[in-house]
């Protein structure tokens, strides 16, 4: 083996390097402020590898990001440590490099002749944060897509080449697959090229002109092996444990529901450590956003770039210090004020928790046996009655009627219920509330419509005071007809006789027809009443003659009237039913 090494050496050198680097000199000894350069080394070698690891099973277009990050997250096998691993030490690079920029600043080793060093690092801070934010929109899921669609707005309000540079980012008028590509591109290739290159000249400058100790030295000089070497490594575990506790307690990467241009999400939000820009850019509304967004942050980076100039002054490194205290408690401050004004709005609050739904949703969805189709994972919410349904009910229905005493989507609603509860429609505990005297008038059903003085009102109030076997036989009976997944079937038995109730006991017929063709009727038709078939026609159009015609309380044909299509009026229709693909649970 000895001839081995003296025949590397002997070509590389690496016994000098070696020795070089381990034997250094540390003025006053080894010290703990000293590890930040090393745990940032650490981890940007720690997001190299697992990015790579990443890169192999990770697929790059609008119709297959989402769905390889959900394969390396569930499939793949470890695929979620991997990726939270990546995910945590990104975030943890982020403040590392601020640690490390406060003992740079500290130390004054910032000053003359380390400027070039000192900037080096403040480019570096700023393509980790490039960094941070390109990687945000690689799983290409709601959040991700539109906190970046947030945050790439500031580059339209750039004075004089705003628009020009979005174009260029975002790849062409509007978000999509080129947004995707250009983005991994930046931080896959030109942002970890640029870094590593950076990262090698601030080693070289930092080699040259050596460690700047802090004042008065406590201990003996000493070589960098083997205390700060120890040092460093407890450090680095440390941060590897840090990581891997959040990936544990989390279970990987958060991943939400795929990207949906056409779905707005009211909660986009930046990564934390962009929450002080987003809550300092409220301050500066209107067309005042340059200000906040270009000019401030501009002519701050600008102080920073200069104070190796004003730290040539004892009261100018004191200023130094001062602004960077000032500046971190600001962001501090912005980024709790960010946090506690969404805790405060219920909107937000809403949205976050509907995101989590559906990604959970869709998680059972892309585990179906039918999987993930060949237009994306995005068509699985979109086709998905459990997920669009509420959404369009809050959007068309809920005006007027209520969902459980909702929107549909778990929201409170201002306006007053004009129209009945729709929570359980046609079931036989709807019905029996219907047939009820003191709830047909209640809000919940008729109340707030111009049937609460109708004929049937008038009848339930009147006929229909006492329960009786024969009507809840015709509840079974009209209940059958809706076919609900979500009550068990009633006996076939109960529901004749109630069918024979029906017309010769309550003499409902002489309004509704019911299986029998009555051109006088005057009511809804009850045959396949609450099918899917019959709701879907109720709501295409209510002025039909079989459902209430001239009657119809300013219900819209929203059918008829185009407002929904069919797509979503099957959507619609087969939530309020209860139906939709439920995982079958062992």
């Amino acid at each position: 083996m000895k001839n081995l090494f003296d025949w590397l050496d002997h070509r590389s050198g690496y016994r000098k390097i070696t020795h070089e680097a381990l034997f250094e000199n540390i003025p006053g000894g080894s010290r703990w402020r000293y590890v930040w350069g090393s745990t940032l080394t650490f981890t940007l070698v720690v997001q190299i590898i697992t990015g790579l690891a990443l890169w192999a099973a990770y697929s790059p277009s609008s119709q297959t990001a989402w769905e390889s990050i959900f394969y390396i997250q569930n499939n793949m096998w470890c695929g979620w440590l991997l990726r939270g691993i990546h995910h945590y030490t990104a975030q943890a690079m982020n403040i590392l490099l601020v640690l490390h920029l406060m003992q740079v600043l500290i130390d004054g080793a910032y000053k003359a002749p380390r400027e070039i060093n000192f900037w080096f690092g403040l480019v570096l801070l700023l393509l980790v944060l490039g960094l941070s934010l390109t990687g945000y929109l690689l799983p290409w899921d709601q959040k991700g897509f539109w906190a970046t669609k947030v945050a790439t707005n500031i580059a339209a309000i750039t004075p004089f080449i705003g628009p020009q540079v979005q174009r260029i980012i975002v790849g062409g008028s509007d978000y999509g697959h080129h947004t995707l590509t250009r983005f991994f591109a930046l931080h896959a290739g030109v942002l970890p090229g640029a870094i590593v290159a950076l990262v090698v000249g601030h080693i070289y400058l930092f080699r040259r002109h050596g460690i700047t100790a802090k004042q008065p030295l406590r201990q003996p000089d000493a070589a960098f092996w083997p205390d700060q070497v120890l040092k460093d490594a407890v450090a680095c575990l440390a941060v590897l444990a840090a990581v891997l506790f959040l990936v544990l307690k989390n279970h990987g990467a958060e991943l939400g529901p795929p990207a949906d241009p056409s779905d707005s999400f009211s909660a986009a939000r930046p990564e934390w450590y962009f929450l002080f820009l987003f809550q300092f850019l409220k301050y500066f509304p209107g067309g005042t956003e340059a200000i906040g967004a270009i000019y401030i942050p501009g002519l701050i980076l600008g102080v920073i770039f200069l104070m190796p100039y004003f730290g040539k002054w004892k009261l100018g490194h004191r200023f130094n210090l001062g602004f960077i205290y000032c500046l971190l408690a600001g962001a501090s401050l912005l980024t709790w004020l960010a946090i506690a004004e969404d805790r405060g709005k219920p909107d937000i609050i809403a949205a976050v928790k509907e995101t989590e739904r559906s990604a959970e949703r869709v998680k059972e969805l892309a585990e179906s046996p039918t999987g993930i189709p060949a237009t994306g994972a995005v068509t699985l919410l979109r086709n998905d009655p459990y997920t669009q349904g509420p959404k369009l009910f809050a959007k068309n229905c809920a005006s007027c009627h209520r969902f459980d005493g909702h929107d549909g989507t778990g929201r409170p609603v201002s306006d007053p219920e004009t129209a009945s509860d729709l929570k359980g429609f046609a079931s036989r505990q709807w019905l029996t509330g219907l047939l009820t005297p003191e709830k047909i008038i209640s809000v919940h059903y008729f109340g707030g419509t111009k049937f609460k003085d109708g004929r049937m009102a008038k009848f339930v109030g009147k006929k229909l005071t006492a329960p009786s076997a024969d009507l809840e036989k015709v509840i079974a009976a009209i209940s059958a007809e809706a076919g609900l997944k979500t009550q068990p079937a009633s006996d076939p038995d109960m529901i004749k006789v109630g069918t024979t109730a029906f017309k010769d006991t309550f003499n409902c017929a002489e309004c509704h027809q019911f299986h029998s063709k009555d051109e006088d009727a005057t009511a809804p038709d009850l045959t396949g009443y609450g099918s899917r078939e019959w709701l879907i026609s109720m709501i295409s159009n209510p002025k039909h003659d079989r459902f209430y015609g001239e009657k119809n309380d300013r219900m819209p044909a929203f059918g008829e009237e185009k407002i929904l299509d069919p797509a979503s009026l099957g959507l619609l229709a087969d939530w309020l039913r209860g139906e939709w693909y439920e995982a079958t649970k062992n």
